[in-house]
């Protein structure tokens, strides 16, 4: 994609949000109400509002979790508020005017601002209108120059001279209790004040490097020869994604020069160079795949869904606070499946709840995370949602109490009937996403003499299969173990609480499958609920391929899939390319910890549960991969690993059949307002994916100076040979100070990184934006190519110079210079060894890479030497041939003269010998040039014969190397026509797609 067509387009702010709205900021604690002016500023950074003694208060858009009105947003408990507002009159209207906005650095520290305005419906406008703000793609992935457009200014306090020096140089005050004028401080001065505190010489260096030598501007033609070859990927095709021209460049410099003469003059300076690298056009992912890009009509078990474990805690396993408000915040991030722990309610009231059974956790009441979920559910994701029920309700009346809230509350979004294209029979796969919009879909046991009843009921030809499935016997009701009574994992400190389980409960409860094997008899009410996601025990793979029942799901726990998927990672693709299955963390992990979802998104496994809570590694690469398509929860596997005529084997050592593996590259440059102290930094850079992927993790040096603001990095890129399937392979950067404290980080999917010369805002540990810190990088992402075909590689690039290095080497060899080139370099080499016995020089330290490269030179250099030998000694055999047959000759011609004579009768020739003699020399010399020539002719021959054979040698691998291309191209064309596709399905034209094909049709004809 083109970094002059931008593919997203910035958050528009309405007049009247820029305008302000009077409304009443009240706080339950404090009990108070103030008239405030709420505002967003005209660029959408900031949410803000003005009190009556002119005091502001700044909430940034991006820590906005979910805006909320009407009987979803927060009421006053304060009986003084509930009268200031008249909440108790009959007909108050006060859930027209109400509005709360919820913010926070993470799910579970929320702050909830609320307010009510003057006219109704108006919280609601502006409800909507802000989370369309804050929702837009760019408002979490703006650039560096979108960044520091938020800053005005900020103190360094580890680097106090360092911004006062940069205040002197824009003839600004300095002191402690000096004031800026904001009309003295416009956007051109904050940007000389930036230059001035943060330098970048590395920068500077590749202005250099890419302009005209000794002067002080890069030209229109300079320009768009840097984009083309530094910050353009080189496998796009040209024809589809046409380098950018020297005219085109132009409102590059017009939008980032800051000279008005250099704009003139079509010229950039190394300052306009600088806010250019730091510009949207150099954004280091590919913003259209944070767009919905991907089909979303494949089966349900073709995609990774973004799913949650024990959703309801808020902290650890044992003793956290369970809250419904967990619900709102796991769905409004893109989650699409949640899970609900159902235990029997205490009488009076025998109100299901939640919690963690077995363990000191909170409860909360079934019906509010029902109604957390019917609130949030469709908000950011429109694609269906899962409820993965863990029931421990042993009463066949609180789990209709269940079944009729789902009903009731969920209305016409709770999937209670398969569909008609879709039904429960062996075979038939499942709906798709799209066929599902807009539905929440129940996991929960289904009976099976539930399930036989109801086919009486259901529409003639729909038959559902019923579901054998092995169910304890309900427990009796003097028997039955309230939630929250007993710890979980702590078997031998809670044994005295155990004493209503049997042995065979306690077992399960001390195994890492926590409560999950104590779910109960699922009743008619909660089974009818139950079509596509049936949970059933899992047998074997033989089995599950046998019965080819596409909407049963098995569960796993993280050490029964890892050990599955290490003994039969094969059979396990298959099992997921019909059927769903879902991971989740083994019981012990107390602390809420995560595992690491890569191992299991490797073999396919959809559902992959993780403790949203903690903010730990695993969660961050879910949330950062899961960013992407549309944050819609569904992110479609890899072609291989759900066509059912391909084996795919996540342990493949060498290559996998039609995917092109990549070689990423990545060189930290410098670093930018890393922290507000002065301490060394260092970076890691780390790579997940399949097992056989190379080198997966390295990390810089520690700066040298404890300098925080600008640091650099001269070190060699770190580079990822071989990513064998970069569908399933992302990129992670950290940053760190010197004693391991956190900086920042950044996880990407290596199919959306872009190559080139960027600038990496980092995020936090709840992959939130960081405004000030980033890293300055250079990434380059190629196709693999091995060692043995590197030649190759470079001669297809560039052909046309490649054939003229060829001609003049055989011009060369054909003339001998080849010769005297050796002679004269291991001449050149003699007299460089002499001379360097007179001075004694210190040996230069040498890098990996160029002793690498020293190592195949000389390997290259001993093998040519080699045959040129071999050469020689065929060439000096031949020659010797050649000459024994005209020195025979040449010693039997008189005798054949002095015969021929007496034959002849020719006396005179034989009694004139110096006659005969001058005979015989012209004829030995007329003979010599004769076998010369032929010698010659003979050389030449051989030489056009060895010529002929490295041609024919080139043109096979050229062969192979089109035929690779052509599938790469092929692959390139069903990308593309499954993304116009859906585009057109989304635009409703199917004309787009047509014209598309015609294009790709063009494009592969002017290939061939």
């Amino acid at each position: 994609m083109s970094m002059l067509t931008p593919v997203l387009q910035p958050p528009e702010v309405k007049e009247y949000l820029s305008k302000g709205e009077r409304f009443i900021k009240w706080d339950d604690e404090t009990g108070g109400a103030s008239p405030v002016i709420l505002r967003v500023d005209p660029k959408g950074f900031y949410l803000y509002w003005t009190y009556q003694n002119k005091e502001m208060e700044i909430l940034d858009l991006t820590s906005i979790r979910d805006t909320r009105v009407g009987r979803f947003a927060k009421i006053p408990k304060c009986q003084k508020l509930r009268e200031v507002f008249n909440l108790d009159y009959p007909h108050s209207t006060f859930l027209l005017k109400t509005l709360t906005i919820v913010s926070g650095p993470d799910m579970v520290d929320l702050t909830f601002h609320n307010f009510v305005s003057y006219k109704e419906n108006v919280g609601k406008s502006w409800a909507e209108d802000i989370m369309a703000i804050v929702r837009n793609p760019l408002t979490y992935n703006a650039s560096r120059y979108t960044f520091l457009e938020k800053i005005i200014f900020q103190m360094f306090p580890a680097d106090r001279k360092r911004v006062e020096a940069a205040l002197s140089a824009c003839h600004l005050p300095k002191g402690k209790n000096d004031a800026i004028n904001p009309e003295d401080f416009p956007e051109t001065v904050y940007k000389t004040f930036l230059m001035n505190l943060c330098p970048r010489p590395e920068i500077d260096e590749i202005f250099t490097s890419h302009h005209l030598k000794a002067k002080p501007y890069m030209t229109k033609e300079h320009l768009a020869k840097f984009i083309n070859k530094k910050q353009r990927d080189s496998r796009l095709n040209d024809i589809l994604f046409p380098p950018a021209k020297p005219e085109q460049v132009q409102s590059l410099i017009e939008k980032y020069e800051p000279s008005g003469i250099n704009i003139q003059r079509g010229q950039l300076s190394p300052e306009g160079m600088v806010w250019f690298l730091c510009g949207p056009e150099n954004n280091v992912i590919a913003l259209d795949k944070l767009l919905l890009y991907q089909d979303m009509t494949q089966p349900l078990s073709h995609y990774f869904i973004n799913s949650s474990h024990n959703t309801y805690l808020t902290a650890g396993q044992f003793s956290g606070i369970s809250s419904p408000e967990m619900y709102r915040q796991t769905l409004l991030s893109g989650c699409r499946c949640v899970e609900l722990d159902c235990w029997k309610g205490r009488p009076p009231e025998e109100e299901p709840i939640i919690t963690h059974g077995f363990t000191m956790t909170t409860e909360i009441l079934f019906k509010d995370a029902i109604e957390a979920i019917a609130e949030s559910a469709f908000k950011t994701s429109l694609y269906p949602v899962i409820l993965s029920f863990e029931n421990h309700v042993d009463s066949p009346k609180q789990q209709a109490k269940m079944a009729e809230y789902c009903r009731t509350i969920f209305g016409d979004m709770l999937l209670t009937e398969p569909l008609e294209k879709f039904p429960l029979k062996p075979g038939v796969p499942l709906p798709s996403p799209k066929d599902l919009l807009g539905k929440i879909l129940i996991k929960n046991k289904k009976n099976q003499s539930v399930s036989g009843k109801r086919q009486n009921s259901l529409k003639k030809g729909r038959n559902v299969e019923p579901e054998i499935i092995e169910l304890p016997t309900p427990v009796d009701a003097e028997d039955t173990v309230w939630a929250g009574d007993v710890a979980e994992e702590e078997p031998e400190e809670e044994d005295e609480h155990l004493g209503n389980l049997d042995e065979e409960e306690i077992k399960k409860m001390q195994s890492d499958e926590g409560t999950a094997g104590l779910e109960v008899t699922a009743y008619e009410e909660m089974s009818s609920l139950v079509n596509y996601i049936q949970p059933i025990k899992f047998d074997s793979f033989e089995v599950s391929a046998q019965k080819n029942r596409s909407y049963v799901i098995s569960s796993f726990t993280e050490l029964k899939a890892y050990d599955l998927l290490t003994k039969f990672p094969v059979q396990f693709v298959e099992y997921n390319k019909r059927q769903m299955s879902r991971v989740y963390p083994k019981g012990t992990r107390m602390d809420s910890s995560n595992y690491m979802p890569q191992m299991f998104w490797n073999v396919g496994c959809q559902m992959v549960a993780l403790n949203f809570q903690t903010m730990d590694v695993p969660m961050q690469q879910n949330m950062a991969l899961f960013e992407f398509n549309g944050q819609c929860g569904y992110l479609l596997k890899h072609e291989f690993m759900r066509r059912p005529d391909k084996l795919f084997d996540p342990f493949s050592v060498d290559r996998i059949d039609v995917v092109v593996a990549s070689t990423l590259s990545v060189t930290i440059l410098s670093g930018q307002f890393l922290s507000d102290r002065s301490v060394k930094t260092y970076v890691e850079v780390e790579l997940f994916g399949l097992p056989r992927d190379t080198k997966r993790k390295y990390r810089t040096k520690l700066t040298s100076t404890a300098n925080s603001i600008n640091p650099v990095w001269k070190e060699e890129a770190f580079v990822f040979e071989k990513i064998m399937m970069p569908e399933l392979a992302s990129l992670k950067i950290v940053a760190w100070e010197e004693g391991g404290k956190f900086i920042g980080h950044r996880v990407i999917p290596v199919i959306a990184v872009h190559s080139g010369y960027h600038h990496i805002c980092l995020r936090s540990e709840s992959n939130m934006p960081l405004t000030m810190p980033s890293l300055f990088v250079y990434l380059e992402i190629k196709d693999y190519v091995p060692d043995a075909w590197a030649d190759l590689t470079v001669a297809l690039s560039n052909p046309i110079k490649f054939f003229n290095l060829q001609d003049k080497r055989s011009v060369k060899l054909k003339d001998g210079s080849v010769e005297v080139s050796f002679t004269n370099r291991y001449r050149n080499a003699a007299g460089e060894k002499t001379g360097s016995l007179l001075c004694v020089l210190e040996p230069e330290t040498a890098s990996l890479t160029e002793l690498q490269q020293m190592k195949l030179f000389l390997k290259l250099l001993k093998k040519q030497e080699k045959e040129l030998k071999e050469l020689e000694r065929k060439g000096s055999k031949r020659r010797e041939e050649l000459l024994i047959v005209p020195a025979a000759l040449e010693a039997a011609q008189p005798l054949y003269l002095f015969c021929r004579s007496l034959t002849t009768g020719d006396v005179g020739t034989c009694a004139n010998p110096v006659d005969m003699a001058e005979s015989v020399d012209s004829r030995v010399l007329e003979l010599r040039e004769r076998l010369e020539m032929d010698l010659v002719l003979l050389g030449e021959e051989h030489h056009e014969g060895i010529r002929r054979k490295k041609e024919q040698h080139a043109t096979e691998q050229v062969t192979k190397i089109i035929e690779l291309a052509r599938e790469k191209q092929t692959a390139e064309l069903k990308a593309l026509k499954e993304t116009s596709e859906s585009s057109s399905w989304l635009r409703g034209a199917p004309a787009g797609s047509k014209g598309l094909e015609q294009q790709a049709i063009k494009w592969q004809l002017n290939s061939e």
